[in-house]
């Protein structure tokens, strides 16, 4: 079950949308969808997750605490909607969109992409940018 819960005053429009989108997202890769929880944050709250779990001293826009079995997918991703929007404003894309890319980002980790190499992040690139065009197309 996809589940969204709210750090900040931001709220998403079209939960159901998103939520078969993932699921789709999640079977399209090989595997079973589980308990995953999305928090919508702020700077400042994901700051703190990261120095305390992480022990990073940066803003980021997406923490991810993977807990699959197996094929099954599950674990909590929180997202800072700041960092979202900043990062929106950067790359030059919508706001949506980008909120859309990091959404999405969480769950290819948990189906096991990964992106600390330039080949790495360049397949994760890829799948982000098809299933966004497939949400897109919806």
């Amino acid at each position: 079950m996809i589940e969204f819960s709210y750090e900040t005053q931001f709220k998403l429009d079209d939960e159901v949308k998103l939520s078969n989108w993932i699921s789709n997202v999640i079977v399209e890769e090989g595997f079973v969808e589980g308990d995953i929880c999305y928090v919508f944050c702020d700077d400042n709250y994901l700051h703190k997750l990261n120095m305390e779990y992480l022990h990073h001293d940066t803003l980021t826009d997406i923490i991810s605490f993977d807990y699959t079995l197996g094929k099954t997918v599950q674990g909590d991703i929180f997202i800072s909607v700041e960092r979202v929007s900043d990062n929106a404003k950067d790359f030059g894309v919508t706001f949506y969109n980008e909120l859309c890319r990091v959404i999405i980002h969480g769950v290819l980790h948990y189906c096991g992409f990964k992106d600390k190499t330039d080949e790495e992040r360049s397949i994760m690139r890829d799948k982000e940018d098809h299933y966004i065009g497939q949400l897109f197309k919806n």
